[in-house]
């Protein structure tokens, strides 16, 4: 790496020439261009605002004078200039990078060493980040984790870890995802489940005095097959609970009661697996596209592993279930899109013109087709699209949630 000068190369030698931190701009600004301190702190205030208030234009010509009296290049000044105005889009004071680095050694090993505990934690965070619960469950799974199902008759409003046979932690999965269920009745729930376990749906029902549509979300959700056997029961039973009148007192832990049952048959895969997603965002059977690979393999569309293992430049088809849209203002129109199967994801690049051309189904699929070039750079495996196909019809009625970022 040359330096026009070595006051420059002590800012810049330890990032490789790129000013990466908010001192090191205003250390340029004060050793090439004879700024003042204060001055200088002037430039950083203005670099973070510039798009919105066009601030850094006035001191256009006092950094190029700057560093023209003091024998620098015309061609070096431009290039500090230009690398000020993109600074705006990354740059940040080198304590901050210092911070988030520590967050970072943390994240990574507590994700390496306590897997459970560290989807565990995420869970109860959410909404957060760019990962939904489906995406951060899937994973966990992939490495090992244990994950078990909301249950009303074991889970708390957050997710929780369970000690296995063995010793080691199992996630269980919390009230909170259960679609439209309210945290007061789930935390009544707890409550009178540990006073005395549920003798059924009925009782569950009277002592925790849920309310119908609570009563509902935990049937839509599985999470009384504990007490039923299947959904299709659990709404049965639901529907023919009644909450008691007010001054009717319920006994603090009734006996167990059997009634005649309708001979209801359990749900099918497809349907536990839309029911799933309806009601918690993710599920614990099958993924989606398991159900549809014959379908999809007989319409030559290859599977994220298949595509993997194709060669660079190979000219692939390929579906998967829209997980996420990021459109950067940095990248030039460009879109990104990440696609999962039940084999793993890939990451497709639309660029500008093919999203304009095809700019219905690029925003509005869950379950998106794309025929394109594989690139494999440098370990990364990128889809660079052609085409776009909504293939969401084949979904049926299961309800998927992309996380769009702009």
């Amino acid at each position: 790496m040359d330096y026009p000068g070595e006051e420059v190369r002590a800012v810049l030698h330890r990032t490789l020439g790129v000013p990466l931190f908010q001192e090191q701009v205003m250390q340029i600004a004060i050793v090439a261009a004879g700024f003042s301190p204060g001055e200088a702190d002037a430039l950083r205030r203005a670099m973070g605002a510039w798009k919105r208030t066009g601030g850094l234009d006035p001191f256009r010509e006092r950094l190029l004078e700057g560093m023209a009296a003091r024998g620098y290049s015309q061609d070096f000044a431009q290039r500090i200039y230009q690398q000020m105005l993109g600074f705006g889009e990354y740059g940040f004071p080198e304590s901050h990078s210092l911070s988030f680095a520590l967050l970072v050694y943390d994240s990574a090993w507590l994700k390496c060493h306590e897997p459970a505990a560290f989807t565990c934690a995420l869970l109860n965070s959410q909404p957060m980040g760019f990962y939904a619960p489906a995406q951060l469950v899937r994973d966990a799974r992939a490495h090992g984790v244990e994950v078990r199902p909301v249950d009303a008759c074991k889970s708390h409003w957050d997710s929780t870890l369970e000690r296995r046979e063995d010793d080691e932690p199992a996630l269980r999965l919390g009230l909170r995802l259960v679609k439209s269920l309210s945290q007061t009745g789930a935390e009544r729930l707890v409550a009178a489940r540990n006073r005395c376990a549920f003798a059924g749906i009925e009782d569950l029902g009277v002592r925790a005095a849920l309310d119908r549509g609570d009563l509902e979300a935990l049937a839509a959700a599985g999470a009384l097959a504990a007490l039923s056997g299947n959904r299709h029961l659990a709404f049965w039973e639901v529907a023919g609970t009644e909450r008691p009148l007010p001054l009717a007192p319920a006994a603090t832990c009734p006996a167990s009661v059997t009634e005649g049952r309708p001979l209801l048959s359990a749900p099918t895969e497809g349907q536990a697996i839309a029911a799933d997603y309806a009601s918690l965002g993710l599920t614990l059977g099958r993924h989606p596209l398991a159900l549809l690979r014959k379908r999809l393999s007989a319409a030559a569309l290859i599977s994220a592993a298949e595509l993997i293992a194709a060669g660079n430049g190979a000219r692939v088809r390929t579906a998967g279930i829209v997980i996420m849209r990021q459109r950067p203002a940095t990248a030039s129109g460009v879109t990104f899109i990440t696609l999962e199967d039940e084999s793993g994801q890939v990451n497709v690049i639309v660029w500008e013109s093919v999203g304009r051309e095809q700019r219905r189904a690029m925003l509005d699929s869950r379950l998106l087709e794309v025929h394109g070039e594989l690139q494999h750079q440098e370990g990364v495996t990128h889809l660079i699209a052609h085409r776009l196909i909504d293939r969401s019809a084949l979904l049926g009625e299961l309800t998927t949630r992309s996380r769009d970022f702009h």
